[in-house]
């Protein structure tokens, strides 16, 4: 038991540390690439975030262990929204941007219902999995296209200021490229560790513990492949950047359900647990839908919207942990 838990302390700390330097070096790649930082923030930032959430659930699935890999999902949606856009809210008021409005949030909310829709036989099977995948692609490619169609004169000049000055304190820009390469690499190799002890630790706690699967996944690792997301909106808030804590939590979990979910299923089909089905899907749905109303009025999260979705998320794992 001991055992098992240093593995999942351990694994969610490489999962973390991997998160943090796959996104820095992926970040200052594209930057001395000279792609603007907008894009790189709509990209390569969301998919850095949720590479541990895409490690452990296709590890989980390659070991059979399948509520893992789509309790860790949903229960990373839930927790995205409940959790830490709660604790965003409290932290200050978030300001709603009419893009997140008219495209990202709605985009966002027909996943999750697509999600609760095909998972009702079951399974998420080849077949959707492809279909996620291909969503994504086209979302991202209309996302970067608005991008760089917004992109003005004087940013491009900063732009490229802040390319040279990457270049500068780096030794040039070949020795630049090598070193945040070496960083991805870093990134990507702790990713793969830390996933391997992440699944390793949570299901030998699940099985000693008499706990399902599909709990662990949907509380710890949910939670713990959640650290990157946490780590950058509490940081966005204290820098009084709140408009980039719903943007961050609003994209990351479209990329956990057509990214995450979408790449495991197109290589291995995803099992649904019949509670998840019933239960755990439409939580996740409800979330979702609760931020139409906080947006829209206002055009802000409040710190009493926070509130209420904080409680909402606690009252949600307490039924979780009780009626496991």
């Amino acid at each position: 038991m001991l055992f098992a838990f240093v593995e999942l302390v351990v694994g969610l700390a490489a999962l973390f540390g991997g998160g943090h330097y796959l996104v820095r070096g992926a970040t200052a790649v594209a930057l001395l690439l000279r792609i603007s930082p907008s894009i790189v923030g709509l990209t390569v930032v969301a998919m850095g975030t949720s590479m541990p959430e895409l490690a452990v659930s296709l590890d989980a699935a390659a070991k059979g262990v399948t509520d893992i890999a789509y309790g860790n999902v949903i229960g990373s949606n839930i927790f995205n929204i409940g959790a830490i856009l709660g604790i965003a809210a409290l932290l200050g008021t978030i300001p709603v941007k009419h893009q997140t409005i008219r495209i990202e949030y709605p985009f966002m909310l027909v996943v999750s219902a697509l999600v609760v829709l095909l998972g009702r036989d079951g399974i998420i099977d080849h077949i959707e999995g492809l279909f996620f995948v291909v969503s994504l692609v086209l979302f991202l490619s209309y996302i970067v296209y608005l991008a760089r169609r917004e992109v003005l004169a004087d940013q491009a000049v900063d732009l490229e200021r802040e390319v040279r000055r990457a270049a500068h304190l780096d030794g040039g820009t070949g020795r630049a490229v090598g070193r945040n390469v070496a960083f991805l690499t870093l990134g990507i190799g702790a990713l793969v560790v830390g996933a391997e002890l992440v699944v390793e630790g949570a299901v030998s706690m699940a099985r000693t513990m008499g706990i399902e699967e599909r709990v662990i996944g949907l509380t710890i690792v949910a939670m713990g492949t959640s650290l990157p997301e946490l780590a950058t909106t509490v940081v966005a808030a204290k820098n009084r950047e709140q408009e980039i804590a719903l943007g961050n939590i609003v994209g990351s979990n479209i990329f956990n359900m057509l990214a995450i979910l979408g790449t495991t299923a197109a290589i291995i089909p995803v099992p649904i647990h019949p509670r998840a089905g019933a239960v755990d899907n439409w939580v996740m749905l409800g979330f979702a839908a609760i931020l139409f109303p906080m947006m829209v009025w206002g055009r802000s999260v409040s710190r009493r919207d926070g509130v209420v979705l904080l409680v909402g998320f606690v009252a949600y794992m307490a039924w979780v942990v009780v009626a496991r």
